[in-house]
């Protein structure tokens, strides 16, 4: 006797039948957690001489790299297809080392062995725009426009010459830059269950912008958990790649900057 396919059946019932809570887009969200960071970055500042070493700020400065630092951000959407979101974030760094090599940054001359103090500021302010062309009641697809903006700090100050004498405090300089990193690409969002969403963004530009000619690369994948209607917690991975020549009298070289990093957050969303 032949049994019935009741298995099939009832597991088809189930991915058709419009069980989940979560729609894969918020009317309004508010986000706030830490995000471990990633930064890897190299600057050459030219200075009059116009011939700046390259620097990577871990392995010449000693500048650790990774850290935990918190973030906020929030989204909006005000019509049916239109999404509007802010972020911010600030990080910073200090460390003490002596130089295994010459380095000229800036217009100033620092010899093998030198002890340098580095110190790195960095805040980030980010806003995009969404135009959720396509979708239905589980997911939304549709191009985005992005604008990450960095303002970056980068103090060197010898504080021992290659014989180790104290140096004169003054005997340091300073490079700062506002570094806009636009995108243009796409957003997906997708519901596949009652308490889970899947995202994903990514985009790029190449331009010149503010005296920055630049390439920037950005992509983020995400997971969200709701066991509440309104509450919520995020998991998401980010990485921007930027290459950029900057021609600015606060510096004047390349910058070479990769923020990566994991975020976790609590939303609060409706």
């Amino acid at each position: 006797m032949k049994r019935p396919h009741l298995l099939p059946s009832f597991l088809l019932l189930l991915a058709s039948a419009p069980c989940w809570a979560v729609e894969p887009l918020d009317t309004f969200s508010v986000r706030a957690g830490g995000y471990i960071t990633d930064f890897d970055t190299k600057v050459r500042a030219d200075g009059q001489t116009g011939q700046g070493t390259r620097i990577d700020l871990r392995r010449d400065l000693g500048l650790d790299n990774n850290n935990a630092i918190g973030v906020i951000a929030l989204s909006w959407r005000p019509w049916e297809k239109h999404e509007f979101g802010l972020s911010w974030y600030r990080d910073s760094a200090d460390a003490e080392r002596n130089t295994d090599r010459d380095i000229d940054f800036n217009g100033q001359h620092y010899a093998t062995h030198t002890r340098i103090r580095a110190k790195f500021d960095l805040d980030a302010y980010e806003g995009y725009y969404t135009w959720w062309a396509w979708g239905d009641g589980r997911w939304a697809l549709g191009p985005r426009v992005g604008l990450i903006w960095y303002q970056m700090d980068l103090d060197l100050s010898a504080t021992a010459d290659v014989n180790g004498d104290p140096v004169n405090a003054r005997a340091g300089n300073n490079v700062n830059a506002d570094l806009p990193a636009p995108t243009i690409g796409g957003s997906w969002r997708w519901a596949p269950g009652e308490h889970w969403r899947l995202s994903a963004d990514a985009g790029y530009f190449s331009a010149s912008l503010n005296d920055v000619d630049a390439d920037v690369t950005f992509g983020r994948g995400g997971v969200e958990y709701f066991p509440w209607d309104n509450w919520g917690f995020s998991l998401d991975y980010t990485v921007r790649r930027i290459e950029a020549d900057v021609d600015a009298s606060r510096l004047d070289g390349n910058l070479r900057f990769v923020d990566s990093g994991v975020r976790v957050g609590v939303i609060y969303r409706f």
